[in-house]
């Protein structure tokens, strides 16, 4: 193992954030993972994916281990549906595209959601009306306290809205190695109800679209209204769409009758956190060299030389903001460091 000191996590991070690890090692296997969580250093440590879901705030005095761990194997397929394990360290997207190339469906409403396979879990990432919990099996997961490797299936991640058993009180206690989806290979149960994608599919005279052809319509979707990290330092949604009770929806409908409401059953309602922050004066405002996008306001970035604090700052700020103009209280999806 190649363990570097003093490393820069500026190209590791999404934000772009010019902070550094006391040390760094890169892992791609469970066995490396396994020994480097017994290093001495690894007394502090923590976990590196795509680095697309984090804030750094400060440097990181301890070992920062990235989670390389890649493969993309078949366990079993029929004629109508294939299990697939996929290696914690894969590219998201990357993989999407592999199920879209190899016909299986079920996955491409995800596309070009950012970060590695090993988030995806973590987060119960989701987009255009399908969660990964929609298609997910099972997982490994290393637990850090005796380094025994468990086997977790749907119940045990305790799957909710952008949450799981990593983000509560499993949190910092595991290490996903790998994850396994059921996908289709029929194109059934092609999804385009939701959000712009008929729209897309419709202006380009697609009636029976593929599943490539859903995967184009989101990438394009997205690129229009999410800034390239590439380009332009940003995490993707800083903020969950918060639920509330539907009692707060029509007290607000009284001043906003225009607010975009998405019903979750007679007592709740998710409302739409980018209309909010909008609404409230943030949607393209820079402060120095952070701000929130012009395009999308759930969105917040480094226009280059910012500081990790310095967006935290900033959404705190619409945070309470938030609060006091609607009497709803936001809540963060990016991680702080």
């Amino acid at each position: 193992m190649n363990i570097q000191e003093n490393y820069s996590l500026k190209n590791l991070n999404t934000f772009g954030i010019d902070v550094s690890a006391a040390s760094y090692v890169e892992v791609s296997s469970t066995q490396e993972l396994i020994e480097v969580l017994k290093l001495p250093s690894a007394n502090n440590h923590m976990i590196l994916g795509g680095g697309s879901n984090i804030l750094f705030t400060k440097n990181f005095d301890g070992l920062m281990i990235k989670n390389s761990i890649r493969a993309i194997d078949v366990v079993s397929e029929n004629d109508s549906e294939v299990v697939v394990k996929v290696g914690a360290g894969e590219v998201w997207h990357d993989f999407v595209l592999h199920c879209i190339d190899q016909g299986w469906g079920g996955i491409e409403n995800m596309s070009l959601i950012p970060g590695v396979v090993g988030a995806a879990p973590i987060q119960n990432i989701g987009a255009y009306g399908v969660e990964q919990k929609d298609l997910f099996v099972e997982l490994e997961a290393l637990r850090k306290s005796d380094q025994e490797v468990l086997t977790l299936n749907a119940e045990d991640c305790q799957f909710g809205y952008r949450d799981s058993l990593f983000k509560n009180e499993g949190k910092g206690e595991y290490v996903i190695l790998n994850v396994t989806y059921r996908l289709n290979k029929n194109n059934t149960d092609i999804n385009t109800s939701y959000g712009a994608i008929k729209d897309v599919l419709n202006s380009k005279g697609i009636e029976q679209p593929s599943i490539k052809d859903v995967s184009d319509a989101v990438i394009e979707i997205r690129q229009s209204k999410l800034p390239d990290p590439a380009k332009i330092g940003n995490g993707g949604s800083f903020f969950k769409n918060p639920v509330v009770p539907t009692s707060v929806v029509e007290n607000i409908k009284k001043e906003y009758p225009e607010i975009p409401t998405y019903p979750i059953d007679d007592q709740q309602t998710k409302v739409p956190a980018g209309w909010l922050i909008e609404k409230a004066g943030f949607k393209g405002q820079r402060f120095g060299e952070v701000g929130v996008h012009e395009r999308q306001a759930l969105v917040l970035v480094n226009y280059g030389n910012g500081k990790g604090q310095e967006i935290f700052d900033l959404s705190e700020k619409i945070l309470i903001t938030v609060n006091q103009q609607f009497g709803i209280k936001l809540e963060r999806e990016v991680n702080i460091i």
